[in-house]
């Protein structure tokens, strides 16, 4: 600002009431004001601004697992839809499902005064935010629950969307069914375990540890994994795969073993439904679970102080024909 002010030859009080449009600047002088903003490429600090008056900084913050995973791509864009509706921006960052990095990210968005934070966590220890939320500002957990502090969280229903997967399988005619999920530690990879391992109990099925594998996996260790699975002496004719990537991975191990089971993916991916057979999904709204948690959050920011909620999104079946195909 006081490079505007040397250049148009006036105060920095006077470029300050021209920026912010205040009474009393004389249109000459204004207009040399805007001049010489031109010519700087002047941008004002609007955080600084709103900080001093106590007002919002106008974010919020995201944070995520992988921006480069699609499931994520659609949640932010729906976070980004809400905020911009109220005239927030989003901050996002990837923890690379790195509980360090996640704590690291969260409090970075929190020194930079975000008016609030969504976080989908890597790790079970929160109560590094505590003393943000006492100052004010709202946390909201998405798509797992938070570790050790009591707050909203958006959840999908990952058990039972895995429990009806085996369901849809059994009565397609298979009584051996594989699950290949990510690591056990991760909230939702082990409530699609818990959803797999009930839905055989519900259907009469016995368990067969053999028939798991748990992550984090890789495409090498996905084609592993089936290659162990198909050796034993009662193969899967099916595998859920506990989430897209882990499906295509499962995929590309059929198409190198020359084999294709049947074959169901938690999250549905880009041309699932152009494969043949088009892949059977438990299909979730990603974007609505991002519209939600987005939701709560300015529902927050405009001075909702019921008690913590806990939000559970349905999760449904979308039959493609992968989940009756026989070996």
């Amino acid at each position: 600002m006081s490079d505007v002010a040397r250049l148009a030859g006036v105060s920095i009080k006077t470029v300050s009431r021209v920026v912010n449009d205040e009474l009393g600047v004389h249109p000459s002088t204004a207009d040399r004001v805007l001049a010489a903003i031109d010519q700087l490429g002047f941008r004002r600090n609007l955080s600084a601004r709103n900080l001093r008056s106590g007002l919002s900084t106008g974010t919020i913050g995201l944070v995520l697992e992988d921006v480069g995973n699609p499931f994520y791509s659609a949640l932010t864009r729906a976070v980004e839809e809400v905020a911009r509706s109220h005239g927030r921006l989003v901050l996002t960052g990837s923890s690379d499902e790195d509980a360090a990095r996640e704590r690291d990210l969260a409090l970075e968005f929190c020194a930079r005064r975000v008016d609030g934070l969504l976080v989908i966590p890597s790790g079970n220890q929160h109560g590094f935010l505590v003393p943000e939320m006492r100052a004010g500002t709202p946390v909201v957990f998405v798509d797992r629950p938070p570790g050790d502090v009591l707050a909203d969280t958006v959840l999908v229903d990952n058990l039972g969307g895995t429990a009806n997967a085996v369901a849809h399988l059994v009565r397609a005619g298979h009584t051996s069914i594989g699950f290949l999920g990510d690591a056990p530690g991760i909230y939702t990879a082990g409530e699609r375990l818990r959803g797999y391992r009930e839905g055989l109990v519900r259907c009469g099925l016995r368990q067969r540890d053999r028939l798991i594998s748990m992550g984090p996996h890789s495409q090498a260790s996905v084609a592993v994994a089936v290659s162990q699975m198909l050796r034993d002496p009662e193969p899967p004719t099916a595998i859920i795969g506990g989430n897209n990537r882990i499906t295509l991975w499962l995929l590309r191990a059929f198409n190198a073993l020359g084999r294709r089971l049947a074959v169901v993916s938690f999250d549905d991916f880009e041309v699932a439904d152009l494969l043949d057979p088009p892949v059977t999904v438990i299909s979730h709204d990603a974007a609505a679970l991002g519209r939600a948690a987005a939701e709560v959050l300015f529902a927050r920011l405009e001075g909702d102080v019921s008690p913590p909620r806990r939000i559970t999104l349905p999760t449904k079946i979308v039959p493609r024909g992968s989940g009756e195909v026989y070996p």
